[in-house]
């Protein structure tokens, strides 16, 4: 691995969750800048109240995950009937130890850390999540990755008696995604087994998902049950629906609009009916990914 990966949001931006639900009446009522003062937020909160973390019911109550519904409050108001323990990962494919791996013993030799990443939705909302999770990278090479596989293939969890979404045709089951092995291996992906320090909710991908910070949320894959290491470039849900509007890449990038909408700016979920939409930023704000498509036309490898 070249480098671990360090936050730019640090713990500091996360206001704790009594704190921030307090702050949310009282900034109903009185002016913001006589209020931050009042409680004490951090300086840096203060100075860019566009990185403070959603809360956790923003979080886990404006989520898409068809498996339970297309409207936003349907996984929070489905997903309750999703076992998610005891949980395995079957990892197969191109590596040297092939196996079905259950989760808990898993975690037990990764590194969990807090991640506070802002995150892009193709619809063009945001917010801004503290994540706990551990490096994809550290995950595969656990299971030894064979020279040759270039591509990280997903599958999330398909169980219709648990998903009443899967009932609809919206999408072809189960929900698979992929990544490039060097996207896959980049330190800032991560696999999320946590929020604000608690077990994630079975809403936004329970008990582990991906994240991958620079592209659209679709990419980021919930309820994960398999990693296939390959060859070849694996199919994704939402390009084999329509290739010409979701490509497998799918990086955050305001010069690419969806067919059907800009993606020039973007709305903050959580700031309020009279707040301003946002510019967005090339790969989410995290530059470092550049590097990754020197020399690709973006705009084709969209």
């Amino acid at each position: 691995m070249a480098y671990r990966w360090t936050n730019d949001l640090t713990h500091d931006d996360v206001t704790p969750e009594a704190l921030f639900l307090n702050r949310r009446q009282i900034m109903a009522g009185l002016a913001a800048g006589s209020i931050a003062g009042a409680l004490g937020t951090s300086a840096q909160a203060q100075d860019a109240p566009d990185m403070e973390p959603n809360s956790w019911e923003e979080i886990t109550g404006y989520c898409n995950y068809y498996e339970f519904g297309t409207g936003k409050e349907d996984p929070a108001n489905y997903a309750g009937s999703l076992t998610t323990a005891p949980w395995t990962i079957k990892i197969d494919g191109m590596v040297d130890k092939p196996g079905d791996y259950a989760l808990a013993d898993i975690k037990q030799q990764m590194t969990i850390e807090e991640r506070i990443y802002r995150f892009r939705c193709v619809e063009a909302w945001s917010m801004v999540v503290p994540w706990n999770g551990f490096e994809l990278a550290d995950l595969l090479d656990m299971a030894g990755v064979q020279s040759g596989a270039k591509y990280v293939a997903f599958e999330t969890a398909l169980r219709p008696d648990e998903m009443p979404g899967v009932s609809s045709r919206v999408l072809e089951w189960p929900y698979v995604e992929g990544l490039r092995l060097d996207e896959a291996r980049h330190p800032l992906t991560l696999m999320a087994t946590g929020i604000y320090g608690r077990d994630i909710a079975n809403q936004n991908g329970a008990p582990v998902r991906l994240v991958v910070p620079w592209k659209y949320g679709y990419k980021s894959i919930k309820s994960i049950v398999r990693i296939t290491l390959t060859d070849k470039e694996p199919p994704t849900s939402w390009n084999k629906a329509s290739a010409r509007e979701y490509g497998f890449y799918s990086n955050v990038n305001p010069e690419v609009d969806h067919p059907r909408w800009s993606q020039a700016s973007e709305r903050r979920v959580g700031g309020g009916f009279f707040s301003k939409r946002q510019p967005t930023t090339k790969f989410n704000g995290y530059d470092e990914v550049a590097s990754l498509y020197d020399g690709m036309d973006l705009a084709e490898f969209h």
